[in-house]
């Protein structure tokens, strides 16, 4: 079984690099770390970046986990081989591009880009925010999924990810004790569906609600609290389709063998205790089919 350590960047394609690099330390509150011809790198935490936009198509997605050791490394490489999946390590260029020593490269059954890196570059300065958005760090994905079953076999039984929760189909997944590092959604595409960063507070929750509101951002979803994972929450549109997550006080599960996954509907309830209704296809869409189940 591969063992992810944690998710360690994503890359988003953009039509517009300028535009995406003004949202993300304008709005978003991210560092611009370096531009260069791979792209623009920026950071939330001490690690050297955790969102790098490219000059590609917008649906050109790639999510990365991090690997303990060049060997397991390897070994990953060799145990996806062996179950089927595609497998081909990175080239010396795309390992400069990422700041990582060493990289492998697949799709998930989605089809959904997926790298595992070795020894990936941290930052010996401080990570000095654009804005005061509150953000401790890049936390989650969520992934759209053609077969969130299929997608939820594998990454529990290739890789040591845990289900924590279920929404509907929808499986939210956790690699270490933090509720959930990645979400799976039903849908027709893969994909990153949105990206989440981590705020110290639920003032910085409000904080942003309104910043963003002044600006004309559109709010997607909240100011909530979801049920699963009893993180307070807000979502808005970014560049090129792409929908952002601030949330704050996510849930930890410390105990193992005591913790047992839970099975919420697929109703608007189960995305926001408070009663918030989202403005997301992929959450409106499995509460539509509970409701239309319902009738």
């Amino acid at each position: 079984m591969i063992s992810l350590k944690d998710i360690r960047y994503v890359r988003l394609g953009t039509s517009n690099i300028d535009d995406a690099v003004r949202y993300a330390t304008k709005i978003l509150g991210l560092e611009l770390v370096r531009r260069d011809r791979g792209g623009a790198y920026l950071r939330s935490d001490d690690r050297d970046h955790t969102l790098a936009y490219t000059t590609a198509d917008p649906h050109d997605h790639v999510v990365a986990f991090e690997v303990g050791s060049i060997a397991e490394l390897e070994s990953a490489a060799a145990e996806l081989d062996n179950s089927g999946h595609v497998v081909r390590a990175a080239t010396k260029l795309e390992c400069e591009q990422r700041w990582v020593d060493a990289a492998v490269m697949f799709t998930d059954p989605s089809g959904n880009a997926i790298e595992l890196t070795a020894r990936p570059a941290h930052s010996g300065r401080r990570y000095f925010p654009s804005r005061d958005a509150g953000i401790t760090g890049f936390s989650h994905i969520g992934l759209h999924s053609t077969n969130p079953r299929k997608d939820e076999a594998f990454w529990t039984t290739v890789t040591n990810a845990r289900v924590s929760d279920w929404i509907g189909e929808a499986p939210l997944l956790r690699i270490d004790p933090v509720h959930h590092r990645m979400a799976l959604f039903p849908s027709k595409r893969c994909g990153v569906q949105h990206v989440n960063h981590q705020v110290a507070s639920i003032d910085d929750i409000m904080r942003s609600y309104y910043f963003l509101r002044e600006r004309n951002v559109k709010i997607r979803f909240g100011p909530g609290r979801h049920p699963t994972s009893g993180a307070t929450f807000l979502y808005f549109d970014g560049p090129d389709g792409m929908i952002y997550e601030y949330s704050s006080g996510v849930g930890i599960i410390t105990d193992e063998d005591a913790y047992r996954p839970r099975q919420f509907p697929a109703a608007h309830t189960s995305f926001c205790a408070w009663g918030s209704k989202p403005d997301i296809p992929e959450f409106e869409g499995v509460a539509s089919f509970a409701e239309t189940v319902n009738a």
